[in-house]
């Protein structure tokens, strides 16, 4: 028997008022689901917290912990001097080297990476040891400014090895 069968004795009025409420209440709940999913994409973020490295003077490491921030990352800040012992102990490549050095979970993120990149890489944890942009583009995030270049994020291994995870 069809769950709206036992409406058939119900003035037309009704039937039609209590289908539409029925409706507008599965659809109600989908609309939450789907919220729920949209936002699942962000609870990586959320869920993760992150140490940046950085020097105490610099600016746009500050701005890029900002831009973390916003995503929705926990975000605690250690400024050092010796940026280069950071970036050995992590096994951040030389070509690869930018101004700060950030950890989280067991990768380590190499410069102005944007948020979304990070939350992408958490979300399906690729072989590697991180992700890095490379020297300091403009329009990067932390590098906002009146100019913006292509950039590429690349991900990372032990031995150094490359490729482009994404471009910008």
């Amino acid at each position: 028997m069809s769950e709206f069968a036992h409406m058939s004795s119900l003035p037309a009025a009704a039937v039609n008022r209590r289908s539409f409420l029925r409706l507008l209440s599965v659809g109600a709940v989908a609309a939450a689901g789907t919220s729920v999913l949209a936002s699942s994409a962000d609870a990586s973020a959320l869920a993760a917290s992150m140490v940046v490295y950085k020097d105490p003077n610099c600016g746009c490491c500050a701005e890029w912990v900002k831009h973390v921030r916003a995503a929705g990352y926990q975000v605690t800040v250690r400024d050092t001097p010796d940026m280069a012992s950071v970036k050995a102990s992590f096994g951040v490549p030389s070509a690869l080297q930018s101004c700060h050095t950030a950890r989280v979970e067991t990768y380590t993120i190499e410069g102005h990476v944007p948020a979304d990149v990070i939350s992408k890489l958490l979300r399906d944890k690729p072989a590697g040891r991180g992700l890095a942009v490379p020297g300091m583009p403009m329009g990067s995030p932390g590098m906002e400014g009146s100019r913006r270049d292509a950039y590429n994020v690349m991900l990372f291994d032990k031995t150094g090895k490359s490729i482009v995870y994404a471009s910008r």
